[in-house]
């Protein structure tokens, strides 16, 4: 198995890559906290897209996807990530929880869709795709949402997390011939969730916890719940062991890691 290192090339310019998220629009104010929100908010906004066009070009160049392809974008929402990768729509299922998402990825793209039910198996057949699509994805399956959220018990979230994250990648490769599964990477100098300083991931589980939550209550800029567990090289190279393991760099830091079966 080797490992790649990947730096992000040119900025894209749609802050659609960002997912659609709210907290990326600027807030009105002449405040200097909002205004050096605002500031943060740009430049997270160019540094994300940006590495999202350069991964979208990654996934064309390895796995060389056709019209005659089935893609699953797993955990894809309403689509937009990958209707700006690939121009195909009849081939591509989004694969969501979110009910909502799915009619949107239906009405806004064509895409096909697949409800998932947060079960251990997903509603498929072994191969069934031709390739799966992950992106940002495996770290957030950790558990139950209404357990995880408020779990404060360090080893009982890790290990909750470690079975859940093992169980969704090895169900990726139950079901594909070929497969992209990027991922935050856990040491990268901003946590990219909550864009707090790195080390919040070395804190223990219960400071984490009450910290976000902290913020969320004081309207920080970008609030989020701890319901992630980031991932290493280590870990995903065990996770995905037929796969090639690829380092996405950003300013010459360690951002992603990508496991890729082409």
């Amino acid at each position: 198995m080797t490992t790649v290192l990947v730096d992000p090339g040119s900025a894209g310019k749609s802050p659609a890559m960002m997912g659609g998220a709210g907290w990326a629009n600027p807030a009105p104010s002449k405040r200097l906290s909002v205004k050096l929100g605002n500031a943060i908010r740009r430049v997270a906004v160019r540094s994300s897209t940006a590495c999202r066009v350069r991964r979208g070009r990654l996934f064309i160049e390895r796995l060389r996807p056709t019209e005659a392809d089935s893609i699953l974008d797993l955990g894809g929402g309403s689509g937009g990530h990958i209707a700006e990768i690939v121009p195909y729509r009849a081939n591509v299922t989004i694969g969501e929880l979110d009910a909502e998402a799915l009619a949107r990825a239906a009405a806004t793209y064509g895409f096909g869709t697949l409800q998932l039910d947060g079960g251990e198996t997903f509603p498929v057949a072994d191969g069934q795709y031709d390739m799966v699509f992950c992106s940002s994805v495996i770290e957030h399956v950790t558990g139950p949402k209404e357990v995880t959220y408020d779990l404060e018990d360090g080893a009982a979230f890790a290990v909750a997390a470690r079975a859940a994250q093992a169980n969704f990648a090895a169900e990726i490769r139950r079901i594909s011939k070929r497969y992209f599964v990027q991922t935050p990477y856990k040491y990268f100098p901003i946590e990219q969730h909550s864009f707090l300083p790195f080390f919040v991931v070395l804190l223990p589980r219960a400071w984490q916890v009450r910290l976000m939550r902290f913020l969320h209550e004081h309207r920080w800029f970008k609030p989020v719940y701890p319901d992630f567990r980031l991932l290493t090289v280590k870990e995903m190279r065990a996770l995905f062991p037929d796969a090639e393991i690829v380092v996405e760099r950003y300013c010459g830091f360690v951002k992603s890691v990508i496991a890729i079966k082409a």
